[in-house]
């Protein structure tokens, strides 16, 4: 549904992306990267505000750049809130609405249904002026909605809410992908991203150093062995066990917890072995996790 073939955008002399190919599907992808590392120039592109300088983008099989076909399809919600402030929340979802082409009856019912499945029905007739944070991103995420887009652009739609509104937005975005959607969503807070998506595009300087699921590219970073912490009753026998497997390149006590925190570059192997060894120890296993077995750690192992 979307698709960049070797695009680049040059602003003078300074390169917001480099020589990006990659294709989005429906469903949920989240697009990440530190600040400055060009996700704002990929969701201009995507959506029709700068054309590449080098290469194409393209949007349901067509350029997006000033495409009123591609727009009637397309919908965004900012990270940068452009609102007319004496509206109120119904007045300006029905007026990006008509602007999407929606009349009458049709457009009565959208408005209200998107003002409800964003949880705004009980402030849709206030002042956008006297709105929190909160309240603002809702909003600007049911404007987004309201023309029944194909494809979603929604940079950072968790700014502002408290976490009972991260929760319910997060579901909302998931809903939104699992129902066809094409979703694509820039965010910071990566353990919340977690939730939504396994799919992930990493930008950094420009350029994309990563695409696809989490694990596999995590499975991918062989120079950084996969950390693996388990909790027993016999740490430092459990430990000296441990080490005697393939692929096991380290362990350690963790001086706090106790915990048996070892490395392993064949964590499959590894996860194939460990019942066995439990069993004729014994050992009790009180808790067992990956701390690096995530987004953090990955997107932290390639921008490093």
């Amino acid at each position: 549904m979307i698709e960049f073939q070797g695009a680049s955008r040059w602003y003078g002399q300074v390169i917001g992306l480099n020589d990006v190919t990659c294709h989005i599907d429906k469903g949920v992808t989240a697009l990440i990267g530190p600040n400055g590392a060009g996700k704002s120039t990929f969701i201009k592109l995507v959506s029709g505000q700068l054309r590449p300088t080098t290469g194409s983008v393209t949007v349901l099989g067509q350029s997006p750049f000033a495409n009123q076909e591609v727009f009637r399809r397309l919908g965004i919600c900012p990270e940068v809130d452009s609102f007319y402030e004496e509206m109120t929340g119904q007045e300006f979802v029905t007026f990006l609405a008509t602007l999407g082409g929606l009349t009458g009856a049709r457009r009565s019912s959208r408005v209200s249904e998107v003002i409800q499945f964003v949880g705004m029905e009980a402030n849709a007739g206030r002042r956008i002026g006297g709105y929190s944070k909160g309240m603002r991103q809702r909003i600007k995420l049911a404007q987004a909605l309201v023309h029944d887009p194909d494809v979603l652009l929604l940079d950072e739609p968790l700014n502002g809410l408290d976490p009972v509104g991260r929760r319910e937005v997060t579901d909302l975005v998931k809903s939104l992908g699992e129902a066809g959607k094409c979703v694509v969503i820039s965010s910071h807070i990566l353990y919340e991203i977690e939730h939504m998506t396994r799919r992930i595009l990493l930008i950094n300087r420009g350029r994309l150093l990563a695409q696809g699921d989490l694990y596999e590219i995590r499975g991918l970073i062989d120079r950084h062995p996969h950390r693996i912490s388990l909790e027993s009753d016999q740490p430092r026998r459990l430990a000296a066990k441990l080490m005697e497997l393939d692929g096991v390149v380290s362990s350690r006590l963790e001086p706090i917890s106790g915990a048996v925190e070892i490395e392993t570059r064949d964590p499959d192997g590894f996860y194939r072995r460990l019942p066995e060894i439990v069993a004729a120890g014994p050992f009790d296993i009180r808790s067992f996790a990956s701390p690096d077995n995530n987004l953090e750690a990955v997107f932290r192992y390639l921008t490093e």
